[in-house]
């Protein structure tokens, strides 16, 4: 039996026009879930639904068992507690920031362990600077930080964010995320973030639930998802696996983090880091090679003992490889992508030991990491 108190559980079904929802997941009532899949595939839609903005009959929706509509009852926007970020920032020209910040903040704030003061908000998203300003004279990160601080300041019971950084150019989204991880690494606060922006889902998101055409084909843990060779993500050509790893130890000499994942030990270029912190560390299926045997001479530092668990033809010349790390096949999963010929040269079966050979991973500000520089695509050779 499911632990009411533990989950969101969605279930929006209906017609809108021409388009059909029918929306159905349960996610814990932690952590960043990302609402995931193509642009027209309902994922607003479903943020909407959430919000009472829109409202399907028959539908249900509950939030750690507290009940925001069923068959009996709806519950007006007004009465949920949300906080909703949207594509464009929308402040009010006329108010400075500081005031926009306020706007809409209940008069005698929650006292409850979710809740954010003012001057954690302001700690959290960098704000300092810009409480005087005008938000005509904001940069769009700038703006989007204060919507975000403005959401926040509600005392939302569950902050929505509906691409958030889509209208943002690169350099732009490179400056925001960082405050966005540290947002979720300070607050406990669940967070249900749309994006078509696969990139954004893996460095922000825990859980995923993955849409297309207005259906739920899956939801659950980001790793269990991405390694799944039965959805899309896997089959793609930027497919790839998170890992949540620990620093073990730092090479102040060739500037190496040593990071510990379930299934053994990675070695990456990147600044020192204290024992003991938490890091996120992808690594897409191209790049990562098959052996059977360890190389005796390789500019490759990581590589790791594997078992084989499955294998997928993509198309006529490729394969996608499902790998369980570790000596005895106990540790975390990864994905290779190999040519066919590779495959059968090497004579390759399910259940078989063989040597992973990680040629890059990209290493993302984790946990404990604040708003250090995210290294991107770091090639640990």
């Amino acid at each position: 039996m499911r632990d009411l108190a533990r989950n969101i559980d969605a279930e929006f079904r209906g017609s809108l026009g021409r388009f059909s929802l029918d929306a159905v997941f349960t996610v814990p009532v932690t952590g960043i879930t990302g609402l995931f899949g193509p642009s027209g595939c309902g994922k607003s839609t479903v943020l909407r639904c959430i919000a009472g903005l829109q409202h399907l009959p028959g539908s249900s929706f509950s939030i750690g068992g507290d009940v925001w509509q069923d068959r009996n009852l709806f519950r007006q926007p007004h009465q949920r507690p949300i906080g909703y970020v949207f594509q464009e920032a929308s402040l009010f020209a006329h108010l400075s920031v500081k005031a926009n910040l306020l706007y809409g903040a209940p008069r005698h704030p929650a006292t409850s362990d979710s809740s954010v003061t003012f001057d954690e908000v302001i700690e959290l998203l960098g704000l300092e600077a810009l409480l005087q300003r005008s938000p005509r004279h904001l940069s769009g990160g700038e703006r989007q930080r204060v919507a975000i601080g403005r959401a926040l300041l509600s005392q939302p019971k569950l902050l929505l964010m509906d691409e958030p950084l889509s209208a943002l150019d690169r350099l732009t989204k490179d400056e925001i995320l960082p405050f966005l991880e540290r947002l979720h690494e300070r607050l406990a606060l669940p967070v249900i973030y749309v994006s078509h922006d696969m990139a954004e889902i893996e460095r922000l998101a825990d859980h995923l639930v993955l849409m297309r055409q207005g259906q739920v084909l899956a939801a659950g843990l980001l790793t269990t998802l991405q390694s799944d060779p039965s959805l899309p993500l896997a089959a793609s050509r930027d497919a790839a696996v998170n890992f949540e790893a620990t620093v073990e130890s730092y090479d102040p000499g060739y500037g190496l983090l040593t990071l510990q994942i379930d299934g053994g030990l990675l070695m990456v270029p990147a600044p020192a880091a204290e024992r003991g912190e938490h890091r996120r560390l992808r690594i897409a299926a191209g790049d990562v090679s098959l052996a059977r045997e360890a190389p005796r001479n390789t500019s490759i530092l990581n590589v790791l003992p594997a078992r084989i668990v499955s294998h997928t033809a993509l198309g006529a010349s490729e394969i996608l490889v499902v790998l369980a790390l570790g000596g005895k096949g106990e540790g975390a999963t990864l994905l290779a992508r190999l040519t066919r010929r590779s495959w059968d040269h090497l004579q390759l079966t399910e259940g078989l030991d063989v040597i992973a050979q990680v040629k890059g991973v990209a290493l993302a500000p984790g946990r404990n990491a604040g708003t250090r520089a995210s290294s991107p695509g770091l090639r640990a050779h």
